[in-house]
């Protein structure tokens, strides 16, 4: 199905926070405020490494209008966060590691008296020689970053034996790919507010995509019980994996429980480009050798990625990387190896698409080299290697098995826009300097946290008292649609109407452990627990319907209680009947495969994708004018939705792939707002038309597959595809710099001429 109003019908619904977001009503958690709220602000370092010597206070503690200035030594608990490994300071006590590092934090009446303040806390340094290159942070002779080495983390997966098999291969190709270090660059930057109760509890209004998982880590921190705070995480204006670690809640909350008053605190753009996180740029060496007749024989990778000063979650990252740089295709001998790596960089972290961005550029590059050694159109390329029905997932572990990968090749292949790139390379007579070329590429993107990491899931309904229908989920809203998809859900699965529902999540006082809103996952758990939860909950609806009017086999419906075509009670009279509410809850975990492989995953999406790139020959800028999606993930779930992630995803990936890199430079960022940080508009979105190919497996009971990342992931290739048809250029880094398209054409003499004189 071509997704558009059109083809969804009555299934096209406006958003329930639709309105609010267009007329700008909508209250981000950064817009709140409090009787009596202070203004909290961070002091960071100004060094990428170096030691501290000693920290002075005293003169900020006097300002007038300044209500406290906290250290390292104000820190109760762990003076660490971080969701795998909780060793990034809250604040640093003796040595900073990179300039986005905090060393102290105060609460004022304004921002001018706390900006003020920071400028009078005085730090001695003694510097320490700056690492930023990883391979160089690899070295036996570098500077330690951390007691256990620069190392973060190391993976390995080999099959086979390559160098026997190299030998076998006809054609083989070497290359070394580069990515950039994307920013999130999302609305809303990094903030809360922080509010002490009269009970000694604390409430935290603060943007994350796991509430809980926040909680538990400010737990730690403040050495309070976890019951003792309340985290509140919706709605949030973006996210992408930015605010999925901590970032200034710590300071927040530090603060509030010190002044006794409730504190706002809110980065400006500029600190959070220094502090926030950013998608891990890596280094990606391959070589691939096939056959006379294309098939893939050996494949040996190398990847060395980033993660800056901090953990993070780069382990993850390096695990799915190592696993998606086999992409969707069956190679015999295999030899992959990855780095994660310590530097003085800005902190990398997770990101929309989680390292499948950089490997799918990466080994999409060499099938498309190793078709053009061969004498083989690319796309026949993939096709003779690609995954089928029955196949195991890239680490040779089990899978749930879909037609997903041959459904988006064929779906590719018919579409016209492949059609178009069978001509070569585009020219217009009236524009000589333009030229156009056609690329395409195709992915399967594993979504989960997967196997050996804790990945909870549930959800629970309730007719409430009044009469509502109440959908409560520990998950987050920050713009991906997922209120509006849950709406729907209930909807088409339950029957009932959208007046008779009330959603609550985001409220760590109230909603289960329904898991991170994250790793494309929360649309197929939703969609499980809610078939989990509808044979007792409805059976309860039509039992307590039954004792309250004397009538029999009533079904949910919109508004109420049905027989035939007849309401016979509304939901609200029905809980007037009630003692209690009826309540119905499901636990589960996101389902895993079976082999023994932390990180592995069970549950695939797939996508293909052609653009058609314009590229100026005397600016060297290129441009995507031309975009068609075809994707397997199973049933829509909210058609709306699911264009809106594809279009989203995939305008991301323009930026990844054309404009966006956070530059640094000895460990300090040269971009530092986005006034150097160019990010695609609406005017670089043009023609993008998404084919979603909903058709499963009878066996299958997985339902809905998310879409989440699966739009911003081999964007990069195809772009790499359509240039080199275009200008004849192989892309091996990120982005695409205009000097490196850029050429002196063909002038014609009548426009020689014409400038004559």
């Amino acid at each position: 199905m071509l997704l558009s109003r059109e083809s969804s019908g009555g299934r096209w619904r406006t958003r329930p926070d639709g309105m609010e977001k267009v007329t700008g009503t909508l209250q981000y958690l950064t817009d709140m405020s409090a009787e009596g709220m202070l203004v909290g602000r961070v002091l960071r370092s100004h060094q990428a490494h170096a030691r501290i010597l000693a920290l002075r206070t005293e003169k900020a503690t006097t300002v007038p209008g300044v209500h406290a200035v906290i250290t390292h030594e104000d820190v109760p608990g762990l003076n660490g966060f971080g969701i795998a490994l909780p060793h990034q300071p809250v604040f640093c006590e003796d040595r900073v590691r990179y300039t986005g590092d905090a060393i102290a934090a105060v609460a004022a009446d304004s921002d001018e008296i706390a900006e003020y303040a920071l400028s009078l806390i005085e730090v001695d340094y003694e510097l320490l020689p700056v690492i930023t290159d990883p391979e160089e942070a690899m070295k036996e002779d570098a500077v330690l970053l951390h007691p256990e080495g620069n190392v973060l983390h190391h993976t390995e997966y080999r099959k086979g034996n390559v160098a026997e098999a190299f030998a076998e291969c006809a054609h083989v190709t070497e290359e070394t790919y580069f990515t950039p270090r994307q920013m999130h660059t999302y609305m809303e930057t990094e903030g809360g507010l922080f509010i002490p109760e009269d009970n000694g509890r604390l409430t935290v209004y603060s943007a994350t995509q796991h509430g809980l998982m926040d909680r538990k880590q400010l737990s730690r921190i403040l050495e309070m019980p976890e019951e003792s705070i309340r985290v509140v995480s919706s709605p949030i204006g973006g996210s992408f994996g930015g605010k999925d670690e901590l970032n200034v809640q710590p300071y927040g909350a530090l603060l509030a429980l010190r002044t006794g008053k409730p504190v706002r605190l809110h980065n400006s753009r500029a600190e959070s480009v220094r502090a926030g996180l950013k998608r891990h740029p890596m280094k990606i060496t391959m070589k691939t050798g096939c056959d006379k007749d294309g098939r893939l024989l050996a494949h040996q990778v190398r990847i060395v990625s980033d993660t800056g000063a901090y953990a993070t979650l780069g382990t993850e990252v390096l695990n799915f990387a190592t696993e998606h740089v086999m992409g969707p295709y069956l190679i015999e001998h295999m030899d992959v190896e990855g780095f994660c790596i310590y530097t003085n960089n800005g902190v990398s972290g997770e990101f929309r698409g989680f390292g499948g961005n950089q490997a799918i550029f990466a080994v999409e590059g060499q099938i498309d080299r190793l078709a053009e050694a061969a004498g083989i159109d690319p796309w026949e390329m993939r096709l003779r290697n690609l995954r089928r029905y029955g196949d195991p997932g890239p680490l040779g572990q089990p899978i749930v098995q879909t037609h997903g990968a041959m459904q988006v090749w064929e779906a590719l292949a018919a579409a016209s826009l492949m059609a178009e790139r069978k001509n070569g390379p585009g020219r217009d007579a009236r524009d000589p300097w333009t030229v156009t070329g056609v690329g395409g590429a195709i992915a399967m993107h594993g979504a989960g946290l997967g196997k050996g990491i804790p990945d909870p899931a549930g959800g629970r309904l309730c007719l409430a008292l009044d009469g509502k229908i109440e959908a409560v989920f520990g998950y987050e809203e920050f713009g991906q649609g997922l209120i509006a998809t849950m709406e729907q859900m209930l909807i088409e699965q339950y029957g009932f109407g959208a007046g008779d529902l009330r959603i609550i999540i985001g409220d760590t006082d109230v909603v289960p452990d329904s898991g991170s809103s994250t790793a494309s996952r929360a649309t197929s758990m939703m969609w499980m627990a809610l078939r989990r939860l509808h044979p007792d909950f409805t059976a309860r609806l039509a039992e307590a319907a039954e004792s309250a009017s004397g009538v029999s086999g009533l079904t949910a419906g919109p508004g109420g209680m049905w027989k035939e075509s007849k309401l016979i009670l509304s939901y609200t009279d029905l809980a007037r009947t009630l003692s209690e509410p009826i309540v119905c809850e499901t636990v589960f975990h996101y389902p895993t495969t079976s082999l023994e492989r932390v990180g592995a995953h069970f549950l695939y999406t797939y996508s293909a994708i052609a653009v058609k790139v314009e590229v100026n020959l005397l600016t060297g800028c290129a441009r995507v004018v031309d975009q068609y999606h075809a994707v397997a993930a199973g049933p829509v779930a909210n058609p709306q939705g699911y264009l809106g992630q594809i279009e989203g995803g995939s305008s991301m990936a323009v930026g990844f792939t054309l404009t966006e890199d956070a530059l640094m430079n000895e460990g300090s960022y040269v971009t530092k707002n986005l006034d150097t940080y160019i990010i695609p508009t609406i005017a670089d979105m043009s023609g993008v038309q998404v084919e979603a190919i909903e058709d499963l497996p009878e066996h299958d009971t997985y339902g809905p597959r998310g879409v989440g990342e699966i739009g911003s992931v081999n964007l990069a290739p195809a772009v790499a595809s359509a240039i080199f048809q275009a200008v004849g250029k192989r892309v091996t880094r990120l982005p695409i710099e205009p000097e490196f398209l850029q050429e002196t054409p063909f002038i014609p003499q009548k426009a020689v001429n014409a400038n004559v004189g």
